[in-house]
């Protein structure tokens, strides 16, 4: 097994909230040992990532932020390189750059863009990968594709993080996976979210042997590079409990999956703060996971965790 990363953990939040209350929040997490906040991209009640994620790098001084993930779909690559290199030279080099192809079938009904199928929004974001990193990269850009056509730009700011800040990848499916290991630096595993929705239908892509599966893709298609990868993967329900097995039972119903197979799931954490650290530890030594995103509800629960296991 190669050398594991460090353990560093997220919180994703996107408000809507007031300023004040969004850079106290910002202050919060950065004081209690999470590296990253985050922020998702969709077009329901919450804020726009990018100047979200702007002002809480202004309200920090070591705080990462990061895009968890932008739509490829909203945005033209070409104006999410440009907002990318803006916002990591403002946070001096904090900013962490997750795309992605698209998924929240609300999103595009209620704004009126067309979801393609899957396979075309996974080509369009190969796509638009080789043009932000072109214009972060030197020199001007050229590219025809099938999407879009850049006819020699040259990407400007360029990011204070080189080559380019960290780019996040991140998916259920065996296709964008493959496309996350040989592109991202840091390699999101999610459950498959062709339905859409996240609903018990998500469930049995979830568990672990559907996750090894995930990271055997991963592992093949990154070939070299695997060990340099960083693997992220989103935790849906965290809940610290001195009744692990009650609490499973409790949490299995929404999983759509056994019991057993939730406190098995990466996506599912139950139990004290040293049993969840030691599901952490024995997730990263069997599959390298070693970045870990709760939600904002589990802020204060996963902090025990957090003091525990962060850097080490």
């Amino acid at each position: 097994m190669s050398p594991h990363h460090p353990f560093r953990f997220g919180i994703q939040a996107s408000g809507p909230t007031t300023a004040g209350e969004w850079a106290e929040l910002a202050r919060k997490v950065e004081g209690l040992g999470y590296s990253t906040l985050t922020c998702a991209d969709h077009l329901d009640d919450q804020f726009a990532p990018i100047p979200a994620l702007t002002a809480a790098a202004s309200a920090t001084t070591t705080l990462r932020v990061g895009a968890m993930v932008l739509a490829n779909d909203y945005r033209h690559p070409v104006l999410a390189a440009k907002e990318a290199a803006t916002l990591d030279v403002l946070s001096e080099g904090r900013f962490e750059f997750g795309l992605g192809a698209g998924w929240m079938t609300t999103d595009y009904e209620a704004a009126g863009i067309a979801l393609d199928r899957p396979g075309r929004r996974i080509d369009r974001l190969q796509e638009a990968i080789t043009i932000v990193k072109g214009l972060f990269a030197d020199g001007p850009v050229h590219f025809e594709g099938e999407h879009y056509r850049v006819s020699g730009l040259e990407g400007t700011p360029k990011p204070l993080q080189r080559p380019h800040p960290p780019i996040a990848i991140g998916g259920g499916g065996p296709r964008v996976l493959a496309l996350a290991a040989r592109e991202a630096d840091i390699v999101g595993i999610n459950v498959n979210l062709a339905v859409g929705v996240i609903d018990d239908r998500a469930g049995p892509n979830a568990t672990e042997e559907a996750t090894q599966a995930k990271v055997d893709i991963i592992r093949s298609a990154a070939g070299d590079r695997f060990d340099d990868l960083e693997l992220q993967v989103r935790v849906h329900a965290m809940v610290v409990t001195d009744d692990r097995q009650g609490m499973a039972e409790l949490m299995a119903p929404a999983l759509g999956i056994s019991p057993a197979a939730a406190l098995a799931s990466p996506h599912a954490l139950a139990g004290s703060s040293e049993e969840i650290a030691a599901d952490l530890r024995a997730r990263r030594d069997r599959w390298g996971i070693s970045y870990i995103t709760v939600s904002l509800d589990a802020l204060d629960a996963m902090a025990p965790v957090v003091a525990r296991l962060a850097g080490t």
